[in-house]
């Protein structure tokens, strides 16, 4: 079981999950951050933290967006288990499900 970052971080990269989770699990892609499902620990420190709500247990995404499960597990299908996210910095690629969107807007 992993959590999984959902549309409201697409274009937004809060960042604040990255610096509650304790295994450096939070990737950050061009547009969007993704949660690694075999590095995650299920601990949820990342959850009350985001500001925008994007962030769910994996069988808790709401159904409007349970395609970010498969885009949260498949954005690490050719990089694999680099074992931390801060030594990668930005990735330079995003899941093509986020790719394709508009750009969101977050107003305040």
């Amino acid at each position: 079981m992993t959590y999984v970052i959902a549309l409201p971080c697409v274009d937004l990269k809060d960042k604040a999950c990255i610096e509650e989770c304790p295994v450096d699990c939070i990737y950050e892609g061009e547009r969007s951050l993704y949660i690694h499902p075999d590095e995650c620990v299920d601990c949820g420190a990342c959850e009350p933290v985001c500001p925008v709500e994007a962030i769910y247990y994996e069988d808790d995404v709401p159904e409007e967006w349970a395609d970010y499960y498969k885009a949260n597990v498949e954005f690490f299908d050719d990089l694999g288990s680099p074992g931390g996210a801060a030594k990668l910095g930005v990735i330079a690629k995003d899941h093509p499900l986020v790719s394709a969107l508009p750009p969101q807007s977050h107003d305040e």
